[in-house]
């Protein structure tokens, strides 16, 4: 080895401390490291993909630069991609890519990390089981599945609270605050301690009544995984691959964070995979869940899990673990809907205009670094696309 290849192997960053990472205080060159590796940070389960790869064709009618008009100032797509830190962008209109790009050394072969995106494939698994008859219903109680939870907050709590994120019980997801129930999660998971994520999920006190207050809970998708297992008997990941995974045509096997070696799936943010793999997950929602004419999810699931409704008396704009997304007049007459996480990771669904939009950033902080609100994106590619 050259003394100028010496050189360039020693300034190669290293992967950063995910603890670090959702702080928000890892400088670039390491961030991109860190999200293109997380298959590396701690123990992961394969999502094993099946046979042939499902080529996803490209058009000829290429998308090409577009206005996006966002909080009274005019953007274009050069904005978005800069302003926003994206690391790669697939854009589908019925089937096919009409436009793809990557950027900072990311390709089509890089597994990036999904962060909340993985939120809404869990409950789809939920979806699955019911239909699969492991489960009896979203109206079952949760106690029923998981008995461990008797007497805890989530006594009392049916599925649907659970997967609509209202089951009244404490719960702050603040990630860059130590003192948050986020953190204190993620502070378990980097144990790697057996079992002691449920544990303090049945720790926690309620705090309002099932069904009448939102609270945005990564917590509570841990306790989707810790259902789907008890219901179903299988690991997050080999029912993921049995149901979805392997049907799907994905070039790649995906991983998924384990709360410990041989231990459960970290349900709300563990998912690393390709660009093209989560673009086939916008697909098969965009599908309604339906591989090769065989229904995986009970018939009108996607419709349920991504429409807006209520919680109490106030409305909510969440689904089972999916974001409605507003048009640009502030109503849902789309029907569009998201998988999102931090640091701007998006699947984003239209089924009027049958539109997939796949979006990987490295932005700076968790939330609410972006110069351009991702939604005004998403409404713009759709007035080009048409």
């Amino acid at each position: 080895m050259t003394t100028l290849q010496q050189a360039s192997e020693q300034n190669k960053p290293e992967i950063g401390d995910i603890v670090t990472a959702y702080a928000g205080k890892l400088m670039p060159n390491v961030q991109m490291k860190t999200f293109s590796n997380t298959d590396q940070i701690f123990p992961v389960r394969t999502i094993a993909r099946g046979g042939p790869v499902s080529p996803i064709p490209s058009s000829p009618n290429w998308m090409s630069d577009f206005p996006i008009p966002s909080n009274g100032k005019v953007y274009d797509l050069y904005d978005y991609v800069s302003q926003n830190r994206l690391v790669g962008l697939l854009a589908i209109k019925d089937g096919e890519v009409v436009y793809e790009y990557h950027d900072q050394g990311i390709t089509s072969d890089t597994r990036w990390m999904s962060m909340s995106m993985a939120k809404s494939v869990s409950t789809t698994l939920v979806g699955a089981a019911i239909k699969d008859g492991y489960i009896g219903g979203v109206d079952d109680q949760l106690v029923e599945y998981l008995p461990e939870l008797n007497g805890s907050g989530y006594d009392g709590v049916s599925i649907r609270h659970l997967l609509q994120m209202t089951s009244g019980v404490k719960w702050d997801d603040t990630h860059t605050v130590e003192s948050s129930e986020r953190r204190t999660m993620l502070d378990l998971q980097v144990a790697q301690k057996p079992g002691e994520i449920m544990n303090f999920m049945a720790s926690l006190p309620r705090i309002a009544e099932p069904g009448q207050v939102w609270n945005y809970s990564t917590g509570e998708t841990h306790v989707v995984g810790a259902l789907v297992r008890a219901a179903t008997g299988k690991w997050l990941s080999d029912y993921c691959s049995e149901r979805m995974w392997s049907r799907l045509g994905m070039q790649d096997d995906g991983a998924w964070w384990l709360e410990s070696p041989g231990g459960l799936e970290v349900a709300g943010s563990g998912i690393c995979a390709t660009l093209h793999d989560y673009a086939r997950l916008g697909l098969f929602a965009l599908n309604e869940g339906v591989i090769d004419g065989e229904p995986v999810v009970p018939e009108g699931w996607f419709r349920e899990a991504t429409e807006p409704r209520m919680a109490g008396n106030d409305p909510l704009n969440y689904g089972y673990m999916w974001w409605p997304v507003p048009d640009r007049d502030g109503n849902f007459s789309e029907r569009a809907f998201s998988a999102r996480g931090i640091f701007g990771q998006y699947i984003y669904i239209n089924p009027t205009r049958r539109i997939v939009l796949t979006v990987m950033s490295c932005r700076s902080k968790p939330k609410f670094s972006e110069t351009i609100p991702d939604n005004d994106f998403f409404n713009a590619a759709v007035d080009a696309l048409g």
